[in-house]
């Protein structure tokens, strides 16, 4: 047990996710809640707990007057704000399931994912949002309420402003009745086909999931955390948020990615969730500006890395004392405190989840004194599955099975997981869920693993070829390589982008349709430096783009490499039955591949 105990909501406490919410105002009604930037005050504004209560009390108002039974589904499509806190906890609290959607999704996904789930209500922000909703409202017939966070206007008798929605003030109500077991949010996720799933995660797989991962990293309730992952992201919403209610932390929520390091330095968090993009922006920013330094700057930073990383090892009790370590208080106050204090200055933890997290980077950070915890999970398992504590940190591993989940291999070492936090199966997918989960409730979550003597696992490749970008985001390469191949113009091509910012793509172009397209753009197709013309891969990219419509809007390919040799079986890029080596194309156009990341 932890000193965390004496003020962490169990969820036997809770009950439910809205009961978890309304525990935590009764404790703490006059602490701070959430922070956000308000643009049309500019300045940041607080919320305390009985205020956030009081702004749920109005949504609940409101919602109650749409008539919806028990079990019903509304949609929400908001940047984190405290009115994604107030939405989904007045929906809940009336027994309705929230299911979250992407601002950056198009508007045909969108669709689909309001359509498959029967939402009948549908809140979003902007002016843009419902320009592009209107386009497809049609494909939306099951929604009686288009509910604006912003003062516009709509041309749909369904549409109204929530300014005209919401009554000025009202009284929180108690819920409707609600089991623990019993379903609280539909989560789409992309899987091995362009359609996504919907996850059906209950308020005790959620409520589980946030307390059990307690035992891994301690958050108290004078913790800040700086939000910016999306809500609608399973990791970010677990722990991010109701792990935060459980805890009594506050919670900041970040303006923009752009603006991240600006917020960063203003809101001095002390825990920061994230997936490994952000790790890479502050690691590609450090090595972009010693490249620009003196190599004695460049020395100095190498043996600050290296000198703490030793120390690390030590206190993990992996390692003797060296020597080298009388150097560390001098290096931490010249180089590795400098680095952290880009940071905020006051990070007791960073944890990062949702792909995989480069070993040089979070050597970096390990080295540097920032404590880096690796976990693992997906979003059928509400998502956290293992976790490195702070003491028993091997940040080459995803950590150790968190509190209540079990964990082994199966066929092909494939990673099995059993515990309360996995999903309830998949919306309307019966069989999709018999091929996730079996009948002793072993959830096969497709990637290969080894499991060290410790306990430590080790994700070492995926069953299934699923692209995870950095941001976490899984995507099916097959199916999209299939979708381009539409395209007379491609004759062969391969996705690629594990762990990246973005995708990009590799395309073997057709010798007879490939000079009609050169000399379009004014380009002799025989030189080899036409393959690399701006305009080129511009006019290429939007073909892309056109074959990738129907896929989610985090399908997109950033940039592509052209190529005029086919891939075979005698150059070895082909097996005799003319499957594509993933492998070995990448280990020929290595640097190639590197270049299309250059600068991000």
């Amino acid at each position: 047990m932890t000193d965390q105990d004496d003020f962490a909501i169990t969820p036997q406490q809770a009950g439910t996710l809205h009961g978890l919410f309304l525990e935590r105002v009764k404790r703490m009604p006059d602490a701070e809640a959430y922070r956000h930037f308000d643009t049309a005050r500019n300045t940041w504004v607080s919320f305390t707990w009985r205020q956030m209560a009081g702004e749920v009390a109005r949504w609940q108002a409101a919602l109650a007057k749409e008539n919806l039974p028990k079990g019903e589904r509304v949609a929400l499509m908001l940047r984190n704000c405290p009115q994604w806190v107030m939405f989904d906890q007045a929906a809940m609290s009336l027994g309705l399931i929230t299911v979250p959607l992407y601002t950056v999704d198009r508007a045909e996904n969108i669709a689909y994912i309001v359509n498959d789930s029967g939402a009948k209500v549908l809140l979003f922000e902007t002016a843009e949002q419902w320009q592009e909703l209107r386009a497809v409202r049609e494909k939306m017939a099951c929604v009686q309420r288009f509910i604006a966070l912003d003062k516009i206007s709509g041309d749909d008798p369904r549409f109204v402003a929530a300014g005209d929605y919401l009554p000025a003030s009202a009284a929180l109500q108690a819920p409707v009745p609600t089991r623990i077991d019993e379903l609280a949010s539909i989560i789409y996720t992309s899987g091995t086909t362009g359609k996504p799933k919907g996850v059906m995660l209950s308020h005790g797989n959620m409520l589980s999931n946030a307390y059990d991962a307690l035992d891994t990293f301690v958050v108290y309730p004078t913790d800040l955390m700086l939000s910016f992952l999306p809500l609608s992201h399973t990791f970010e919403r677990t722990c991010g948020y109701y792990l935060q209610v459980m805890t009594g932390a506050t919670v900041a929520y970040a303006r923009s990615i752009p603006l991240l390091s600006e917020d960063l330095q203003i809101i001095k968090p002390t825990i920061l969730i994230s997936v490994p993009r952000i790790y890479e922006r502050v690691y590609s920013a450090i090595s972009a500006k010693l490249e620009e330094g003196s190599p004695l700057k460049r020395k100095l930073f190498k043996l600050a890395v290296d000198v703490g990383w030793d120390h690390f090892l030590q206190q993990q009790k992996r390692s003797g004392w060296k020597p080298s370590f009388l150097l560390w208080p001098v290096l931490q106050r010249l180089v590795a405190q400098k680095i952290l204090d880009r940071l905020g200055g006051r990070l007791r933890t960073a944890v990062s989840g949702g792909a995989a997290l480069d070993a040089d980077i979070s050597r970096m950070f390990v080295g540097l004194g920032l404590g880096v915890v690796q976990g693992y999970g997906l979003t059928e398992t509400s998502p956290i599955v293992t976790g490195n504590k702070l003491e028993n940190n091997f940040p080459d591993s995803v950590g150790q099975p968190i509190r209540g989940v079990q964990v082994k291999l199966g066929e092909q070492n494939a990673l099995l997981v059993k515990g309360p936090n996995v999903m309830m199966g998949y919306w309307n997918n019966p069989e999709a869920t018999r091929a996730m989960i079996d009948a002793d409730g072993w959830l096969n979550t497709g990637d290969i693993a080894r499991i060290s003597e410790t306990g430590h696992v080790y994700i070492t490749g995926r069953l299934k070829d699923i692209i995870v970008l950095a941001n976490g985001e899984k995507l099916p390469p097959a199916d999209m390589e299939a979708a381009i191949m539409h395209d007379p113009l491609i004759d062969q091509v391969m996705i690629y982008g594990e762990g990246k910012p973005y995708l990009v793509a590799l395309a073997v172009l057709n010798p007879v349709v490939w000079p009609e397209i050169a000399a379009k753009v004014g380009v002799r197709p025989d030189m080899p430096e036409s393959l690399t013309d701006s305009k080129v891969e511009a006019k290429v990219l939007r073909r892309i783009a056109r074959n990738l419509s129907s896929f989610p809007g985090y399908a997109k390919v950033n940039r592509v490499l052209l190529l005029a040799e086919p891939w075979s079986i005698d150059n070895g890029l082909l097996t005799p039955k003319l499957s594509l080596k993933r492998d070995k194309v990448v280990a020929k156009f290595y640097s190639e591949i590197n270049a299309l990341y250059e600068g991000h």
